[in-house]
């Protein structure tokens, strides 16, 4: 089996995932997933398609992430590497679908509105 490329998106974070049969190596952006993410949290989010599908230790996963913050980035990586595993065995979809882990998260930050403070807190109201 070869190299499998995906991409997985969340608010304005995008990650590119290439995940090759090894041992459970996670590195991001060059770093390991433990230290680019540091809480325990982000971590198991990334690893949550792993521990679903039973495939912990036995595939290196290689990422490039960029924009937004950490919990986007996390997020976005786990759809990605979501979708690799799909990709990897068809099964997998049916372990993964049930969690909302294939499901691109459509949620984005509301802009400001003119007028106003920001997106809907509104400037101090004064009567006289």
């Amino acid at each position: 089996m070869s190299i499998v490329h995906k991409i997985g998106r969340r608010k304005t974070s995008v990650a590119r995932v290439y995940v090759r049969p090894g041992t459970g190596v996670i590195t991001i952006n060059k770093k390991d997933s433990k230290e680019y993410f540091g809480t325990d949290v982000l971590v198991y989010k990334v690893n949550q398609p792993f521990l679903l599908t039973e495939a912990v230790g036995q595939y290196d996963v290689t990422v490039n992430v960029f924009g937004g913050g950490i919990t986007g980035q996390a997020e976005a990586i786990r759809l990605a590497i979501s979708r690799a595993m799909c990709e990897i065995n068809e099964e997998n979809r049916l372990l993964l679908k049930p969690h909302g882990l294939l499901t691109r998260d459509a949620r984005m930050v509301e802009r400001k509105k003119p007028g106003q403070k920001k997106a809907r807190k509104k400037f101090q109201f004064s009567k006289r």
